[in-house]
């Protein structure tokens, strides 16, 4: 019950554990190809261009940041935690002139100071998290991309704990780049960097006046290497990590076969729940307000009195798996449960019930 790897779907480790084909092979470049075609449905961008590259959610990251970015460039970045930070320092490596609006641990940066920055300074890029994975912190994405196409930026939502599991819909809300990994709510295991681009945003790569910083990001490489397998036609720039690919297109289509707006609700009830069974333990979460607790994981505080480390040393002791805080400067004070992806309502009960028993067996009385 950690954010990532999670848990996998019986058919995925199926697909992921088969003998390895060629990345040639017709049958490969038919689940590549329908794999592409599926991310649209997913993540609700019928115009948009999908990659799926061999890396971590970070790549992810990176082809945006080396993509967008020309030294020189303004970007602004909104950060809940680790990775919106972690973003700023990713675009400074391109030379862009990187400014940081940092929320209050638990807190969301206000609409109107992002707007008020907007109107300030020229910005080409602006990134938020959309889910921040070390304070399950959540950020409404939808104003943002409103904002975006306001004010003429181009805008890059961090979907990594998000995509698959919170409400993401990129067309309708304008925003231009949705980026995320395999082992969180897509239920894969690691090992993929997904992303959707808008028009806009490939236009915006299109008219870049220098190169590409990085030589393994570059879409110029990947693009035909993508249309070539949506056509159903071999390529190569590097080469994919086809098990992954293939549970891949098996974990896409189960995702639509649920339907993405069941899908949506069974992660909000499923968050709901979690966070409703903390706080009768008399635990509080990090994020401040019910309004931007993700549903995808959730952070919670240790009691006051209680060492995390003798907290974590008695919930090793069940067949649970958590995992401890992140967040520089507050990480031994919390820990962090996933509940996304294929996470049932009995999970979800075995987990409150071995935090329970590992509260107890901590001396924590909540009674």
């Amino acid at each position: 019950m950690i954010p990532g790897p999670i848990e996998f779907e019986p058919e995925v480790m199926m697909a992921v554990g088969a003998p390895t084909t060629s990345h040639v092979a017709p049958d490969f470049i038919e689940s590549f190809g329908h794999a592409l075609e599926m991310m649209r449905e997913v993540w609700l961008a019928p115009s948009g261009q999908p990659f799926i590259m061999a890396g971590s959610g970070t790549l992810a990251m990176d082809l945006a940041g080396a993509n967008l970015t020309e030294p020189g460039d303004r970007a602004l970045v909104i950060s809940t935690g680790y990775f919106g930070d972690r973003y700023a320092g990713l675009l400074r490596r391109y030379g862009a002139e990187v400014t940081v609006l940092r929320a209050p641990v638990g807190e969301t940066v206000a609409l109107r100071a992002v707007e008020d920055e907007l109107k300030r300074t020229r910005y080409k890029l602006m990134t938020f998290t959309h889910v921040d994975t070390s304070t399950a912190v959540r950020v409404d994405p939808e104003p943002l991309g409103a904002l975006g196409e306001k004010y003429g930026v181009i805008t890059v939502l961090d979907g990594v704990c998000s995509v698959a599991g919170e409400i993401i819909r990129q067309d309708e809300w304008g925003i231009d780049v949705v980026l995320t990994a395999s082992q969180k709510a897509v239920g894969v295991p690691p090992g993929l960097a997904l992303l959707v681009a808008s028009p806009r945003a490939m236009e915006a790569w299109q008219k870049r006046k220098s190169p590409v910083g990085s030589y393994y990001s570059d879409w110029s490489h990947w693009l035909p290497v993508m249309k070539a397998y949506e056509e159903r036609r071999p390529a190569y720039f590097g080469t994919p990590a086809v098990n992954l690919v293939s549970g891949l297109e098996v974990s896409l289509r189960l995702i639509l076969k649920e339907g993405m707006e069941a899908r949506f609700r069974r992660h909000r009830e499923r968050g709901a729940a979690f966070r409703e069974a903390m706080r009768d333990m008399g635990l509080r979460m990090i994020p401040v307000s019910e309004e931007v607790c993700a549903n995808t994981l959730s952070a919670p505080y240790y009691p006051e009195g209680l060492k995390g480390a003798d907290f974590m040393k008695a919930i090793a002791s069940s067949d649970v798996i958590l995992a401890g805080g992140l967040l520089p400067g507050i990480k031994d004070t919390y820990f962090r449960v996933g509940h996304m992806g294929s996470v049932t309502e009995g999970d979800i009960l075995a987990t409150v019930s071995a935090i329970r028993s590992a509260l107890s067996a901590c001396g924590y009385s909540y009674r």
